[in-house]
């Protein structure tokens, strides 16, 4: 399903001309420098095209004849390669004797009675080239291990460019054989398990660059390199048979969409997995791109207040059950949306997710996860993404931004194929959430946000662990225990402020935070007792706030039972921090409005990526 997707993607791609998509057998890679050849091999220049704009030279990407999978061997590219392979030097490799002479010995054989001009020049090259010509000023010493290719004279085309090295090319495609010579899958054919044709199998498949934390060479989705992986004695890739052009197809585009840079908007980074999306739309290629760029502003929220704004009104707007193509006519909400998942696993990819469906089912997923986040007072300006929000769970070190490496891989996993399946938020998250709140005391309003959601979505598909539905808001009328505890712990803390002023070092909130979401009732009567304190205090300096004071802490007790619980379970801390969350911040908007300032909880006023 995943390859068969990526294949027509693939196809669609090669249909309308899109640039970074090479043809089969050819691979964008990085290339530094041209070496300009006469007709009888001599070299006239060798020139840098490297791109210069930015700050320091970047290579240019090329499209050029597909690399060899390397590993520990030695394995040569046609007509092109790095320059201990081309010219036999290197600032690195110990062997770029034998792997100067493996370029050498593959040309000789590959262009032997090729009459091409300039595939001639590059054998008269390599014939009179020795390792020792490698000087300055010609050869530059910045030059070695990088790629380079070639070119004839005066001609603007690389020599890989030619008709004659196309079709050469072509033909050396086709002669697959198996390993040590002999024939296999490959070379026989056998039915593809992805097109359902007969074709030439591939033994092995690319390598997949651009996963973060997988090998910088590249890596396997499907690969059989011990032979526990195979079965009934077939080698490799005959295993699980793919043809060569399929396996060149699906890699190719699935390279094309891990690639990084700005403009590139089907990827995002989600903890160690990276995420990939596409569209495939029944009618034009203008609704897939639509369709992508939508789905994209919802994974990443754009950084525009107004785009935001937007798109929170669209959010709304499917939240209340408005068909999409009600909010937004431009966009087709039948289009097919494929979103990909993938981990390093050492040499391999693991597929942590795969989702299929319509573009207005996924948004209406992202919807339900935005009103399932929702609390008031709103703690951003911009949907915060899922980075933003996995970043809460972990550690917060004083004087230190939070580090994604910090959150658990499984965690930032589970969260996605959440919001993407429209499942239950795994139940680790409300738990590690409320155990960073109560070791670092920071009860942020995302954090606060992230306890609201879990149980939100629980209550809403029917997992009830109280009969009370989640408020979005302060709920003076709700009974739910853990809820009004953490409205109390509210309340005493402000009494504390109130009578000691806005700039207490400590308050309540840093000492006893976690005892009292865990064990109200070892700490709350202690608690009670010295608010009296405060009390006194605030009867001889505001006696008028000191009533409707005393009146909020009675409503909220006669609310709880005859005696505090011993405990609470996750789901209830969890409760205690919306709570607490609600009543301190209609605290601070009553002093803000009265022109009393009071030291405000911590609130996320963006989504950064």
């Amino acid at each position: 399903m995943i390859l068969q997707a990526l294949v027509r993607y693939y196809q669609r791609m090669t249909a309308r001309g899109a640039g970074g998509i090479a043809a089969y057998g050819y691979s964008p890679e990085k290339i530094s420098y041209e070496i300009v050849l006469a007709a009888d091999g001599a070299v006239l220049a060798v020139n840098d095209i490297r791109d210069t704009t930015g700050k320091k030279p970047q290579p240019r990407v090329l499209d050029v004849p597909q690399p060899e999978k390397r590993t520990v061997g030695i394995k040569s590219n046609f007509l092109w390669d790095k320059t201990s392979y081309v010219l036999g030097v290197s600032a690195t490799s110990k062997r770029a004797d034998k792997e100067h002479e493996a370029f050498k010995a593959l040309h000789e054989t590959a262009l032997a009675g090729v009459q091409d001009e300039g595939l001639q020049a590059l054998l008269a090259f390599l014939r009179r080239w020795s390792p020792e010509q490698f000087q300055a000023p010609l050869f530059p010493e910045e030059m070695r291990d990088a790629n380079l290719v070639f070119r004839l004279g005066n001609e603007h085309r690389h020599l890989h460019e030619r008709e004659a090295a196309q079709a050469l090319r072509a033909r050396l495609l086709g002669d697959g054989e198996g390993e040590e010579g002999t024939p296999s899958a490959a070379a026989a054919g056998a039915i593809c398990l992805v097109s359902g044709e007969v074709a030439p199998i591939a033994r092995l498949h690319p390598a997949i660059k651009g996963v973060n934390g997988a090998q910088t060479a590249g890596a396997s989705l499907v690969s059989f390199n011990l032979d526990a992986f195979t079965s009934y004695g077939k080698n490799q890739g005959d295993n699980a048979p793919v043809s060569e052009q399929a396996a060149f197809a699906y890699t190719s585009v699935l390279n094309h969409l891990l690639r990084r840079g700005p403009d590139n908007r089907q990827r995002l980074q989600v903890g160690d997995t990276s995420v990939v999306f596409w569209a495939e739309a029944a009618g034009s290629e203008a609704d897939a791109q639509a369709a992508e760029d939508f789905l994209s502003s919802l994974l990443v929220p754009p950084d525009d207040e107004n785009e935001a704004e937007r798109l929170r009104t669209v959010l709304d707007g499917l939240g209340k059950g408005k068909p999409l193509a009600d909010l937004d006519p431009g966009l087709a909400p039948g289009t097919r949306m494929y979103v990909l998942g993938l981990a390093p696993n050492a040499s391999r990819l693991s597929v942590r997710y795969w989702q299929v469906d319509t573009l207005e089912v996924f948004a209406k997923r992202l919807a339900e996860h935005a009103q399932d986040l929702r609390i008031e007072p709103l703690p951003w300006r911009i949907e915060p993404t899922v980075y933003r929000l996995l970043l809460a769970t972990v550690p917060n070190r004083e004087g230190a931004m939070p580090k994604a490496d910090d959150a658990f891989a499984n965690l930032i996993g589970e969260t996605m194929r959440a919001i993407l399946s429209g499942g239950l938020y795994p139940r680790s998250l409300l738990a590690n959430t409320v155990m960073r709140i109560r070791s670092d005391g920071n009860l942020s309003g995302m954090r606060a946000a992230i306890c609201k959601g879990v149980l939100a979505r629980e209550f809403r598909r029917g997992v009830r662990t109280s009969e009370e539905e989640i408020p979005v808001s302060l709920d003076k009328q709700s009974t739910q225990p853990g809820y009004l505890l953490g409205r109390l712990f509210a309340v005493l803390e402000f009494v504390q402020r109130c009578a000691l002023g806005g700039q207490v070092n400590a308050t309540i909130r840093d000492r006893y935070y976690g005892a009292a979401s865990a064990t109200p009732a070892a700490i709350f009567p202690v608690l009670l007792r010295n608010t009296q304190n405060h009390m006194g205090k605030l009867r001889k300096e505001r006696p008028g706030q000191a009533v409707n004071l005393e009146k909020e802490i009675r409503d909220i007790v006669e609310g709880l039972p005859d005696q505090f619980p011993r405990s609470l379970k996750i789901e209830d801390q969890g409760r205690f921090a919306i709570g607490y969350y609600h009543q301190s911040h209609i605290h601070f908007a009553k002093r803000d409005a009265g022109g009393d300032a009071a030291e405000d909880t911590e609130t996320d006023t963006e989504g950064a990526i």
